[in-house]
């Protein structure tokens, strides 16, 4: 997210003298993105951020494939996800490509041993249900229904849970994720006509500055594996930064929609962006307000990405049969649109209630085998009259 953040303790200029209050140094860290040209983050460690004491081992964690080439629509029962009460061991990738990775989550557990890093991806976690506290060393967030958690790879985390009811969809991105360009200024300010501005996104706050040794589990995602690695130090030691590379949390209920007279394009509900995939936020609005207006969506052909809708409340005005946790897949090559008699039912009505988040990839996705056991077969069918 491109605007600066500052938490914490730090010098007065980057790369000098930074002294505890023993005289020794602290250890400063560049946790940057994009080698040296994308957003980064200058962070005070009172310990070396460098200590491995072990590497116990690893485990393949990639998605295992069911479809590769597919063309036919579908519906996933996403709450139908059964919940496990480890935070890495709850989350079930559905489907899959080169640049990003859909997934569900029922995690049980309150909190973990152990921390986290994911080193190949951002990850975009939005909160279907549940709340608690995103734990990480960039400082802490607190976090809710309608949640989106943005969490920038290489970010050492734990997500605590308030309680054991938690339902989580979460995009993995192996591409950096942003705010989208065109609501921004030359100088990264979201401008005018953006549907959300920099008050709506929440920064960390508040750091835990953990001065200890020993030795502290951190399970490493890399390349599809994860990896056990042990450190010397506590992982949460800084005493500050600043920059603009951290963790943020945006809600889907701040999220302010853009209507029109006639119905708007899937591009108006844009909130986060890569060059491989997009996310929009579809939210309760007044429809269209021509006096002749079709407030469904028109038919559209999907050509050139696939596009993944996860339902999350409300009453879907396109969609027969559609309820919370549901997750449509229209793939690329064939068209789509509204469910026979939505069309109908839309013509004058004056708002919905909907609320579903959207992700549209550039590269087709495969379909994976635990998805395929959450797979409505049938849902292709659905438009026959």
């Amino acid at each position: 997210m491109p605007f600066y953040h500052r938490l914490g303790n730090i010098p007065h200029k980057r790369h000098t003298i930074f002294k505890k209050p023993d005289g020794s140094l602290y250890y400063e860290q560049l946790f940057g993105t994009i080698g040296f040209d994308g957003m980064s983050t200058n962070l005070y460690h009172v310990h070396r951020p460098t200590q491995v004491k072990e590497i116990l081992g690893k485990r393949k964690v990639s998605p295992e494939i069911a479809i590769e080439n597919n063309i036919k629509s579908y519906r996933f029962h996403g709450f139908r996800v059964k919940p496990a009460k480890d935070y890495l061991e709850s989350r079930v990738p559905v489907l899959t490509n080169s640049d990003c990775t859909i997934i569900l989550a029922a995690p049980e557990n309150r909190s973990t041993e152990y921390f986290y890093k994911n080193a190949d991806a951002d990850e975009l976690v939005f909160i279907h249900r549940g709340s608690g506290t995103l734990r990480t060393h960039l400082g802490n967030l607190k976090f809710g229904y309608g949640d989106y958690l943005l969490i920038p790879r290489g970010t050492i985390y734990k997500m605590d849970f308030d309680d054991e009811d938690n339902r989580l969809f979460i995009v993995e991105s192996r591409r950096p994720i942003y705010t989208p360009k065109r609501y921004r200024n030359w100088f990264g300010q979201l401008l005018e006509h953006s549907p959300f501005c920099e008050r709506d996104i929440r920064v960390p706050e508040t750091l835990e500055t953990n001065d200890e040794k020993g030795d502290f589990l951190i399970k490493i995602k890399k390349q599809e594996e994860i990896f056990d690695v042990v450190y010397a130090t506590h992982p949460f030691d800084v005493v500050g930064y600043d920059g603009f590379n951290f963790p943020y949390a945006l809600s889907i209920h701040d999220f302010e929609p853009i209507t029109g007279r006639i119905h708007q394009p899937p591009p108006v509900h844009q909130t986060f962006e890569t060059d491989a995939f997009v996310v929009c936020s579809f939210v309760p609005r007044l429809y269209d307000y021509h006096p002749e207006s079709i407030p469904a969506p028109y038919n559209h052909s999907n050509i050139d990405s696939d596009e993944v809708l996860y339902y999350v409340d409300g009453d879907f005005m396109s969609r027969n049969d559609i309820d919370k946790g549901h997750i449509s897949l229209h793939p690329a090559g064939i068209p789509h649109g509204p469910h026979p008699g939505a069309v109908e039912r839309s013509i004058g009505k004056t708002k919905t209630d909907e609320l579903a988040v959207m992700v549209d990839t550039f590269k087709p996705l495969k379909v994976t085998k635990q998805a395929m056991e959450i797979a409505d077969e049938s849902y292709h069918k659905s438009w026959l009259d």
